[in-house]
């Protein structure tokens, strides 16, 4: 007797068709697609513009032995469900998979869940639907708009300026904002200013700032007005003159959506946009917690919504009014601020708000622990009821003169019970007992010098922040956003803030100049909406590329004309290559410097650019150079590799370990910055 054939389920990834294979059980195969399996072809365009912009789709190289085994699996299995994840990338990816399995799109093929538990994806399993072609069509029109953008402005930059460079709709705009927030620091001129203030003791030590003068706000241009004041004020007497109280209450925050997740992971945990959405996708897809097996200990992780659903905000009732009491609940509501896109998704929230995070702490590595904790009390603190201060200001007057003094005291700490923020912190600053018509002593008064500080720079996190209040690119598209325009070299890091480079100034101004639309705010933020309109008005696709297209080809035709070619001079290494004799040269690759003949491409001979540390192998007494790995992480092994195999993940010092003779490497820790290099041994400093 032939055995009864197994239901198929297909999902992106193998670490999500291994957890997700757990729950389904022994009817169902549980296999991966390992993302995409067609796409646009890399090698040209892949968009027929004669034939009404119809993208030529091929299966992605490199993916024929899992596009067998998918078609094997298929050609025998009783059912087959596409679960790829439940947004508009998801969606496409099904929309492929039917493609080349012969799935009629239209029939109950399709099943999604927001979250990875047992429940429900049993749940998404018992109610299948058709792939849904409206969040096909928005995917497609994103996907050919920048590949039209991506592969006819970038080839230009090559020929005009140097190969490797790029341009895309989304990233150019984020550029120009980088710039722009650069040239007004550049042009920014400090302005001085003083501040006054007075320093007064009654069982504590308060200060009151000087704000007015004759009941007008005052504002102190330079030293000779500041010493006025004072003079004016040494003659006078400090009489406490008002006294106001008041209860305020600060409202909970809204859980997560992906770019509150990413600001925050970024100003709390130090995280790269890159490095959230890694972690993140990890805690989605499923870790091995003790006592509950493999599971999604998040929901899904890509969403513009705040939304949460009527079960989980139940379970959220349940824990807050077990563990702190019903007073700490609070039945709140938060809004989307385009409530039509994408809100079949939630919030990213836990998904058992009673899984606690230092109950799992052990089976989690502790970037995920890190960031589960932040989702988990983010969302529980969206639960909460608001906490509530009496704030206590006083004002004290020298006769025309006002000075304010201000205090706050917590009186329910409400949603802080879990979660707080930096501006939550300034909340214990109280006041002394004072009465209106008391005389104050001064401690001491002062005159402080200051002076207009230019804007900050961009983080990462504000110019995400940024970028999503310009309604600017998407969810999806903040971490590659970041990746893209400093593997560039668009723009650098330093002290983890975003500083365009000579190079990401010249891009920017070649874009401005020639393709004003593409990096206009307004202009993009206007796309954007056109393309959710593809969504969820039934807008075509192809009448937003064809008005977008007309706009391009023109600007195309004009930059090509006029841009001049610029020309770079050469970095040499002061080497010559060993196979033709010219002169080699610094170039720039994906993992970084390398050295190059300037013969190419007669001659290709290429090589790694060695930068010595200046300190010595203990095993062998040649020098320790900075290398990178196949995946382009620098670690620093010894020059006489291969006969000698020292090598370190952190950076070595030429100082030993006092307690072992091993070498110190830079190691930032609680208490310093360097540690033994030697795993048994736990010397810090």
């Amino acid at each position: 007797m032939a055995a009864a054939k197994k239901n198929l389920v297909i999902v992106e990834s193998p670490s999500k068709a291994k957890t997700i294979g757990k729950f389904l059980g022994s009817r169902y195969k549980v296999i991966a697609s390992v993302g995409h399996v067609r796409d646009l072809p890399k090698s040209k365009l892949g968009i027929d513009i004669e034939n009404d912009f119809e993208p030529q789709y091929i299966s992605i190289r490199g993916k024929g032995d899992i596009i067998k085994e998918l078609k094997k699996e298929a050609k025998n299995a009783a059912k087959i469900f596409l679960a790829t994840d439940p947004d508009r990338e998801g969606e496409a990816i099904s929309w492929h998979l039917a493609y080349l399995l012969g799935i009629d799109p239209d029939t109950p093929c399709r099943i999604v869940f927001n979250e990875i538990t047992k429940k429900t994806v049993q749940g998404a399993i018992k109610n299948p639907r058709p792939i849904d072609i409206k969040l096909v069509d928005a995917q497609q029109a994103r996907r050919v708009l920048d590949r039209l953008v991506g592969y006819q402005i970038s080839p230009l930059l090559w020929r005009k300026v140097k190969r490797g460079l790029s341009a895309g709709r989304v990233q150019s705009a984020a550029l120009k904002i980088i710039c722009d927030r650069e040239n007004e620091i550049r042009a920014f001129e400090p302005e001085e200013y003083w501040n006054i203030s007075a320093g007064f003791k009654k069982g504590k030590k308060f200060t009151a700032k000087l704000t007015e003068k004759s009941n007008e706000k005052i504002s102190i241009k330079n030293q000779s007005e500041a010493d006025a004041i004072l003079a004016d004020l040494e003659k006078g007497t400090y009489v406490v003159d008002k006294i106001e109280e008041k209860e305020r209450s600060r409202k909970a925050y809204a859980p997560f959506t992906t770019s509150s997740m990413q600001q925050e992971a970024s100003t709390k945990l130090g995280f790269s946009t890159k490095k959230t959405m890694m972690v993140a996708q990890q805690l989605y897809e499923g870790v091995d917690v003790k006592g509950r097996g493999t599971v999604g200990i998040v929901s899904y992780i890509r969403t513009d919504s705040v939304r949460v659903s009527d079960e989980a905000r139940s379970a959220a009732k349940e824990y807050i009014t077990e563990t702190f009491g019903s007073e700490y609940h609070s039945n709140n509501f938060y809004s989307n601020k385009k409530k039509d896109v994408q809100d079949a998704h939630e919030a990213i929230r836990p998904s058992f708000a009673d899984l606690e995070p230092d109950a799992i702490k052990a089976s989690l590595i502790k970037d995920q622990y890190n960031l589960y904790k932040l989702i988990w009390a983010r969302f529980l603190a969206s639960q909460m009821a608001p906490a509530k201060f009496l704030n206590v200001s006083a004002t004290v007057k020298n006769g025309e003169y006002g000075l304010r003094a201000a205090g706050s005291q917590i009186l329910f700490d409400g949603y802080m019970k879990v979660y707080s923020n930096s501006k939550d912190d300034d909340t214990a600053k109280l006041l002394p007992a004072l009465a209106e018509g008391e005389v104050l002593e001064p401690v001491n008064v002062e005159a402080q010098q200051n002076f207009t500080q230019p804007p900050s720079r961009y983080s990462e996190a504000t110019l995400v922040k940024d970028l999503e209040e310009k309604d600017i690119g998407r969810p999806s598209t903040y971490a590659p956003i970041m990746a893209t325009i400093i593997d560039r070299k668009y723009v650098k890091k330093e002290k983890r803030m975003l500083v365009p480079t000579e190079l990401g100034f010249m891009v920017n101004q070649m874009m401005e100049d020639y393709f004003r639309e593409i990096v206009d705010t307004g202009f993009t933020a206007d796309m954007e909406d056109k393309l959710d309109d593809v969504e969820v008005k039934d807008v075509d696709w192809k009448d937003i590329i064809r008005d977008y297209y007309k706009i391009l080809e023109k600007e195309l035709e004009i930059a090509d004309k006029e841009i001049e070619k610029v020309e770079f001079e050469l970095e040499l290494t002061g080497e010559v290559c060993e196979l033709c004799g010219k002169p080699m040269a610094v170039r720039h690759g994906r993992f970084g410097e390398f050295a190059a003949c300037t013969g190419y491409p007669e001659c290709k001979n290429t090589k790694a650019i060695v930068k010595s540390i200046d300190v010595k192998c203990p095993s062998c007494g040649k020098d320790i150079i900075a290398k990178r790995s196949r995946t382009g992480r620098v670690f620093y092994g010894c020059s006489g590799y291969p006969e000698c195999n020292q090598s370190f993940w952190n950076k070595p010092i030429n100082r030993q370990c006092p307690e072992c003779g091993s070498l110190l490497v830079e190691k930032k820790h609680k208490n310093g910055n360097y540690t033994c290099s030697n795993a048994e041994c736990a010397y810090k400093e």
